[in-house]
């Protein structure tokens, strides 16, 4: 598939998703998911089989544990790009605040918009505004897009 046509089903699919509500672990459209689990849709339905399983993690996991375990997965199985250069269909994950680790995804959806789901909400597509981007850490293309180009 095309460079453009896999950003185009990848933004669509996770459009799809939107009004999905949070569920913390979860990752089936229109029943329930969190952050990840909204990655973990969009990569089952655009790109295929999920290369590994979360494990069971808590909501403070990231703190608790103070290890980059969100952005050492997107290493493993996703391209890594320069936060400034990221594109729709793009994965990015983000820090709450200086000095805390990564544990916040969202796939971008244009130059100034996401899609992601947050606690208390249903999945949503947002303005990438000044706070958000204040707080990208790590930007990673899905790996067919890579291969594509």
């Amino acid at each position: 598939m095309p460079e453009t046509s896999l950003r185009t089903a990848i933004v669509a699919e996770a459009r799809s998703w939107i009004g999905t509500p949070y569920r913390h672990q979860a990752s089936l459209k229109g029943v329930g998911c969190d952050c990840l689990g909204l990655v973990r849709g969009v990569w089952r339905n655009c790109i295929g089989a999920e290369p590994e399983a979360p494990p069971p993690y808590a909501p403070d996991w990231a703190e608790a544990r103070g290890e980059e375990a969100l952005a050492t997965a997107g290493q493993r199985h996703l391209i890594a790009v320069a936060c400034d250069a990221f594109e729709a269909g793009d994965v990015l994950l983000f820090r709450w605040r200086d000095g805390c680790v990564a544990k916040h995804a969202a796939i971008a959806s244009g130059e100034g918009t996401m899609i992601h789901a947050h606690d208390g909400a249903a999945v949503c597509e947002v303005a990438l505004a000044p706070w958000w981007r204040r707080r990208l850490a790590f930007a990673f293309r899905f790996p067919k897009i890579s291969e594509s180009t």
